[in-house]
């Protein structure tokens, strides 16, 4: 938590362009819900670390993860790698990525259906006695 607030405060001092871009009127809107999450998140996390589930403290982690590439995100879009080029500019052609939606659409159901017949195959075959969960 003390690295995101010290990456919160140092990022608009070190680049004056997210300065303006977090500061900006339009943008504050898409940003200003980020530093609240993030503290409700940080105030949910520790106030579950004695008692709680222990997936309680992982999931509120992982959401902690998730708002910093959020964060990220919302700093640095659309110029996503360099400042100067836009995502659109830097992605392949239409050809290509049609060509490869096609090979996706063909690919992904053969594999999703190979593996629920390795499921259907192998089911009953272990239980939960064993060892095995």
């Amino acid at each position: 938590a003390a690295v995101i607030a010290v990456i919160s405060v140092w990022t608009p001092l070190a680049h004056p362009e997210i300065a303006a871009r977090w500061l900006g009127w339009p943008n504050t809107l898409w940003f200003a819900p980020v530093p609240v999450l993030v503290v409700a998140t940080v105030w949910q996390l520790l106030k579950r670390l004695d008692g709680a589930p222990d997936a309680s403290p992982f999931v509120l982690t992982l959401c902690l993860v998730f708002l910093g590439y959020s964060g990220l995100g919302i700093s640095i879009w659309p110029n996503v790698i360099p400042p100067s080029i836009t995502i659109w500019e830097a992605a392949a052609p239409a050809q290509s990525l049609s060509f490869a939606l096609v090979g996706a659409l063909l690919i992904i159901p053969l594999i999703l259906i190979y593996t629920a017949w390795g499921y259907y195959v192998f089911r009953g075959k272990v239980d939960a006695s064993q060892g095995y969960h």
